[in-house]
């Protein structure tokens, strides 16, 4: 198979997806219990008044009837209308998207600043302190639930030592780079960036950072048993250089599909630490939606952070596919 029909049919396999995502988040608002029109209508609306908004709203069609308008619309990049706020679902979702994406990716950041260092110092090191560290870390990170250790971290870093704010988003990343350009004080902007955005970080990436810590160390300790690396020491080459150079090279190709596939789930699994930071992004939306039973924000919140994570995992695979040919192969 050539790599682009690889791509190809990665690309046709995630519009099916989308499909599914599209298809089953439409179907939940039939499932649950309740109706929409209660979120629209007053409590002490009349019959005749629930039967108009049932038809402004197109909920008195059949079901395949509101199913096809739904996903043509989709298809237009219409969402709907939100019934809290008033505004287009589209304009709403993508306005929310960039802190959710920023929260994700500062999370990353985090998680591998300090886990491929600590994975591969816990390789080169087994069975001595450092390396028992760096496994009970790893399994503290792991079994820690992050909204846990949100409440944990506001309640040190933010009420006790008033370190960092513990709610809303102050500034972003544009921000920053607009200090630059406009010869603000960047110190200033970066600092309350940092100010807004560590905690919540922090507590969405120890997971992440846990994972890719153990999988770091395995992954070392695999290539540092090879026949190449024994190769290599008789030769004579510096002990730094094997490491670095060669066993952590090989290492990282199958982290790098983790932090692909982990950074899609980051941007889904953002809903809880965002509620608990108040984080303006979509978990923050999605949790907003779900109390108010505004079904148009909710499912143009859910297809976005889906489709999201489809793109995100066929950029892996395509990526994963040009490093190594022969998964085209197989």
């Amino acid at each position: 198979m050539s790599f682009g029909r690889f791509v190809l049919k990665r690309s046709l396999q995630g519009i099916g997806v989308v499909w599914g995502v599209v298809t089953v988040v439409f179907a939940l608002r039939f499932v649950t219990p309740g109706s929409p029109i209660n979120a629209v209508a007053p409590l002490d609306a009349s019959q005749e008044t629930r039967q108009a908004i049932a038809a402004e709203l197109g909920l008195d069609q059949p079901l395949y009837i509101q199913y096809g308008r739904y996903v043509f619309e989709l298809l237009q990049g219409d969402m709907g209308r939100s019934y809290i706020r008033g505004q287009e679902v589209t304009t709403l979702v993508f306005e929310r998207l960039p802190a959710t994406i920023e929260l994700a990716v500062a999370a990353s950041i985090v998680a591998i600043v300090l886990a491929i260092p600590l994975g591969v110092i816990s390789a080169t090191r087994r069975n001595e302190p450092v390396d028992y560290g760096a496994t009970l870390l790893s399994l503290g990170g792991i079994s820690t639930p992050n909204f846990w250790l949100g409440i944990m971290l506001i309640l040190i870093f933010a009420v006790e030592f008033n370190i960092f704010n513990t709610s809303g988003r102050g500034a972003d990343v544009g921000d920053v780079a607009l200090s630059v350009v406009n010869a603000e004080p960047f110190v200033g902007t970066l600092l309350t960036w940092l100010a807004y955005i560590t905690l919540p970080s922090i507590a969405l990436g120890t997971y992440f950072m846990a994972l890719i810590t153990r999988l770091t160390r395995s992954g070392m300790l695999d290539e540092l048993s090879k026949g190449y690396v024994q190769a290599a020491r008789a030769k004579g080459l510096p002990r730094t250089l094997i490491r670095y150079k060669h066993a952590l090279r090989n290492t990282l190709i199958p982290v790098i599909t983790v932090l692909g596939l982990q950074l899609g789930t980051l941007i889904g699994g953002a809903v809880i630490t965002e509620a608990v930071f108040s984080w303006p992004g979509l978990g923050t939306l999605v949790i907003e939606s779900i109390n108010q039973r505004d079904w148009p924000a909710l499912q143009g919140s859910l297809i976005v952070i889906g489709t999201s994570f489809v793109l995100v995992n066929i950029l892996v695979d395509v990526v994963y596919a040009y490093l190594d040919p022969e998964v085209v192969t197989d």
